[in-house]
């Protein structure tokens, strides 16, 4: 007979197992996880434990010591159902008790003889939680006494409610427990102890002596339990947003996630979030810079299809941990902020994803990012002093700093970085996002680089054909712009920049960026260099306007104008170019140049206007990237070029949904979805696909006809909601000419009327 069946990793099995020196009589097998120590009795005691393969083997009986004939245990029920779903922690399991530190749960005790003097007996038995391997140390095993009355502030049992055969038992954990797998023991008098079951403990943002305790509740809906995120990319001025899973309530991804907090053997410090994070961060870095793997050169649709899914966290996750799931590719490695979000979420830690268009990155802490071009208006090299990544994800979580000056505690920004003589462990940061607004270097060496990120200055250099660099006119880029994250309990994109720095232009920001440059240079750790000035006796202006956005395969409009304030006429050379990059500011590919040699007359505003077809370019954008449209102005009478650039985010078709914002649990829903091709070729090997937690049991995929030019693909899809709550309905498509075209729809799902 099978108390638990089965041995699923991460729990406790228990089995009855023939007595090999006994025969007629059978052993209690107990089947520890691998993340367990096993503790071994005195070797005097009768009977005694061994340990065989990381299991216990008690003696036959139907105990594993003799009690005491007042306590003989028959079964503990841990009520995993009721406590899970007090405890925020039902969508991940009903059977399993996942519980959240510093707010009781309740056990039930059935005994095998009735219980009759009850005070007596509850004077002799403890409860023993054990986690993490066999340690001394408090926070790791604790023995704490099942009394009459709670004790709020450490591990307490009280009996809530008592009978003859069975005990109802309150167990109350600290609100700065460490977090992991326990094991819970019943002891008696002091030195025998009844294994009554395992559960796990998170981190309670419901708790207000926890440190990561968040006081509004819609937050806390959003950043712990809140499976369908957004994550906005694009461009400044064209932000666009890709629906996420990021399923932290998955079956696995528990498992999955106090698997990999396991490499860190600080299990005491398991109960400081700043710890947890900084190792998670540090863990799942490296594992991107071990699993990301090099952009695939493939064309077949199928393939590249496959290849570049890039839906939510769970698969990830999985590929990442156990080699089974979906890979990451170049370009697609700001996953790892999404990634690290579902982890923290699952453990209880609130957490965001939070996107940054124009984001310096690599620049040591330096406030200048130089930007090389050709002649011909081309990139030509990178600087050693960063670059600009055209926009930057990155995680935040919320806690207290109680090692920090105060006012630093809430978000705080998970930082990886490259591993020092620390290790691996070591290698990330967790820097308040009010440290980076107000520019405290001293609080962490990575403030530091995140201030450079938001507040640098770029400077471009025109790399002339006899080796030498000139310097350009040049709009300074404005970085850290609409710094965007999702909005509480809605779709919309919230501007969090307010967080990060102030206004331009402000009192404040002046203050802050002067005390910050005089602090870099008085560790000199800034040479002094700041944007030269641009005065010439001779100007030339240069403007350039193109679209924030362009349709795939749609043609581009773009316009030059030039203006000579001064009495002498010029000559003047016009370099235009066209290039494709990819978010993190790489070159992809180089699309189309253009020179073109002009007179300007005194005082003259000359506009030059052309327009660019997909034909024009030598070949078409790679999938993912963007077009950057640059313009270099130079007249003889001046060393000094004017520079002009302009991002354009690449938009595929739309895909449209239509469905009711309300919806029946059980009740067949019906959605049209509907795409018009915009393109100036056929759609071929049509695959849409719909998914959506709550709403469809498995993913579903549909091959559709071709669509000509002009043409609308009309198609429905129907569907019985088994979830109550907000749900998210995700649609994808794939065609020969892109893939990953997603759009979404939120359903809020209501529970039938009750008929009377």
């Amino acid at each position: 007979m099978s108390l638990i069946r089965g041995r699923e990793e991460g729990l406790v099995g228990i089995t009855w197992a023939e007595n090999q020196e006994n025969p007629g009589s059978r052993d209690l097998e107990v089947t520890l996880p691998p993340s367990f120590s096993i503790w071994k009795t005195d070797s005097k005691s009768k009977p005694r434990a061994t340990v065989q393969d990381r299991h216990l083997l008690w003696p036959s009986g139907g105990q594993p010591a003799a009690m005491g004939q007042a306590l003989r245990i028959k079964s503990c029920d841990l009520q995993a159902a009721r406590n899970n779903a007090e405890h925020h922690t039902g969508d991940i399991s009903s059977r399993r008790l996942i519980v959240r530190r510093g707010q009781p749960f309740t056990i039930r005790l059935h005994f095998r003889a009735p219980v009759h003097a009850f005070l007596p007996a509850l004077k002799k038995v403890a409860l023993v939680t054990h986690t993490g391997g066999q340690s001394s140390k408090d926070k790791t095993q604790v023995t704490f006494p099942i009394s009459s009355l709670e004790d709020s502030k450490g591990w307490s049992a009280m009996v809530e409610e008592a009978d003859a055969q069975s005990w109802t038992i309150s167990v109350t954990t600290p609100a700065d427990a460490v977090i992991g797998h326990y094991l819970l023991l019943l002891e008696v008098s002091g030195r025998k102890q009844h294994l009554l079951g395992q559960f796990i403990l998170l981190f309670n943002p419901w708790v207000q002596e926890d440190a990561v305790f968040l006081e509004n509740e819609a937050q806390r809906r959003e950043y712990v339990l809140n499976q369908n995120g957004l994550i906005y990319m694009g461009t400044a001025d064209c932000i666009q947003e890709e629906s996420w899973d990021f399923g932290q309530f998955e079956t696995d991804v528990m498992d999955l996630s106090l698997g990999l907090l396991s490499v860190d053997e600080q299990v005491e410090e398991w109960g400081n979030p700043v710890h947890v994070a900084c190792v998670l961060g540090a863990l799942l870095h490296a594992l991107k810079e071990k699993r990301v793997l090099p952009r695939p050169q493939t064309q077949a649709t199928q393939e590249g299809s496959l290849l570049n899914k890039r839906r939510g966290s769970v698969p990830i996750l999985r590929q990442w941990l156990t080699g089974r799931g979906r890979a990451v590719y170049d370009g697609q490695a700001w996953v790892l902020a999404a990634v690290a979000c579902t982890v923290l979420r699952c453990l209880g830690i609130p957490a965001r994803v939070v996107t940054t268009f124009a984001s310096a990155q690599g620049t040591g802490g330096g406030l200048l990012v130089d930007e090389y071009y050709s002649e011909e208006g081309l990139q030509a090299g990178e600087g050693q002093r960063g670059r600009i990544w055209i926009f930057q994800t990155s995680t935040e979580c919320w806690m207290t700093r109680p090692a920090l000056p105060q006012g630093h505690g809430g978000w705080q920004i998970l930082y990886p970085g490259v591993p020092k003589e620390g290790g691996v462990l070591k290698a990330c940061d967790l820097v308040p996002v009010r440290a980076v607004k107000e520019g405290t270097l001293e609080l962490n060496p990575a403030v530091s680089d995140l201030f450079a990120s938001v507040n640098a200055s770029c400077v471009v250099w025109k790399c002339c054909e006899d080796g030498t660099l000139e310097l350009t006119d040049s709009n300074t880029k404005y970085l850290g712009n609409n710094i965007s994250t999702k909005g509480v309990g809605s779709d919309r994109c919230e501007d969090i920049t307010q967080n990060y720095k102030y206004p331009e232009g402000s009192p404040q920001e002046k203050e802050v960026l002067e005390r910050v440059q005089k602090e870099r240079l008085q560790r000199k750790e800034d040479n002094g260099v700041r944007p030269p000035s641009l005065k010439t006796a001779d100007p030339l202006y240069l403007f350039l306007e193109a679209p924030s956005s362009l349709p795939l395969g749609g043609d581009v409009q773009l316009s030059v104008t030039l203006v000579n304030p001064s009495d002498q006429e010029k000559a003047v050379q016009l370099a235009l170019g066209v290039q494709a990059v990819y978010y993190n500011g790489i070159l992809a590919a180089e699309l189309w140049r253009k020179k073109l040699f002009l007179t300007l007359s005194a005082n003259l505003e000359k506009r030059i206007t052309t327009s660019l077809s997909p034909s024009d370019f030598e070949r078409s954008p790679p999938e993912n990237s963007f077009l950057r449209l640059t313009a270099v102005a130079s007249h003889a009478e001046s060393s000094l070029s004017c520079f002009a650039q302009e991002d354009i985010a690449l938009c595929r078709p739309c895909l449209t949904i239509e469905m009711p914002e309300t919806a029946e649990q059980y009740q067949p829903l019906t959605a049209s979805v509907s795409i018009c091709n915009s393109l100036g070729a056929p759609m071929k090997d049509c695959v849409i696909s719909i998914l959506g937690r709550g709403l469809i049991h498995r993913e579903r995929s549909y091959r559709l006809g071709p669509v000509r030019p002009g043409n609308t693909l009309h198609t429905q899809f129907r569907f019985t909601p088994t979830k109550v709550g907000p749900q998210r309905l995700t649609v994808e498509m794939d065609c020969d000419m892109f893939q990953n075209l997603t759009n979404y729809r939120s359903v809020t799902v209501v529970a039938p009327e009750l008929v009377a």
